[in-house]
């Protein structure tokens, strides 16, 4: 299996990408999370991409897309570059793994384009008031005056904190993932971008009305996994999922946010059970 690294034009912003798989097979669009891009997926793409359609997109502000100089960094218009980005693609029908910052991004496409979505991979992706620690809740609360304690969230000892946090083994989780992070988060105008991002995360809260009554009113196949100890958005947000979609599939573990860094074993036949449904019913 080769997994191909490829940039695309979007309006304007050239959006790096990964691609591995038969085109005719179940699409599984890998959403990313902060602070990082899809080489968080590099693990699973290898593990699947022998028998599923895997792209993987870096949000404008993350990894090596580039975007041009006077970019509002906004969920909204990450949002934007995704949905341009599925459609150069001519992607289709396909499901969505939501991680972190992937959630907001993958539901404004879903609540936009409801006929692209065949199901959701849910991974510490949140979506419920429930799933905010405390910690989560500071954060979204800080605004304009308040950038330096959005900049301490940028430094490699915040960053390797979020892939350490909450794990069961630290020595199992690999120093490469938040080393890499560290070197897109430190490049020329990307802790501004990601100052705006957290400033607006605001805005991701207030639509979580609209998207659980997405999930009500589209019931889509879902698969919850999710890393129990994670800081930010805690088990009471993966459990919520079953509120709106009941016959959704939960599964959590004992780690923390990055939950693929340590449990990657453990939650790879779940997606690939779960793609291989997806696609007969799609079928």
């Amino acid at each position: 299996m080769n997994i191909a690294h490829r940039f695309v034009d979007v309006d304007g912003v050239r959006v790096f990408y990964r691609e591995a798989g038969p085109a005719d097979a179940q699409t599984l669009l890998l959403l990313h999370g902060f602070p990082s891009a899809s080489h968080q997926f590099r693990r699973l793409i290898d593990a699947l991409g022998d028998r599923f359609h895997l792209v993987a997109p870096d949000y404008p502000g993350f990894g090596h897309t580039q975007a041009p100089d006077g970019f509002v960094y906004s969920f909204d218009r990450l949002a934007d570059v995704v949905e341009g980005f599925v459609d150069r693609l001519r992607l289709g029908r396909f499901a969505v793994y939501m991680f972190d910052f992937g959630a907001p991004v993958g539901f404004r496409l879903a609540v936009r384009r409801p006929e692209l979505v065949a199901g959701l991979v849910v991974q510490n992706g949140n979506a419920y008031e429930e799933g905010l620690s405390e910690q989560a809740r500071g954060f979204i609360a800080l605004g304009p005056g308040q950038e330096d304690q959005v900049r301490g969230l940028l430094t490699l000892e915040a960053t390797r904190g979020q892939y350490e946090g909450g794990t069961s083994d630290p020595e199992t989780i690999s120093p490469d993932g938040w080393t890499l992070d560290q070197h897109f988060l430190d490049l020329p105008g990307r802790k501004e971008a990601q100052v705006a991002l957290a400033f607006d995360y605001r805005s991701n809260v207030a639509r979580y009305p609209e998207w659980q009554e997405w999930l009500r009113a589209n019931r889509p196949p879902t698969l919850v996994v999710w890393g129990s100890n994670d800081p930010f958005f805690v088990a009471e947000g993966a459990r919520a999922y079953l509120r709106d979609v009941p016959e959704a599939e939960l599964h959590l573990f004992d780690t923390g946010h990055f939950a693929l860094e340590e449990k990657l074993p453990e939650i790879t036949p779940l997606i690939a059970d779960f793609l291989e449904r997806v696609g007969k019913d799609n079928g």
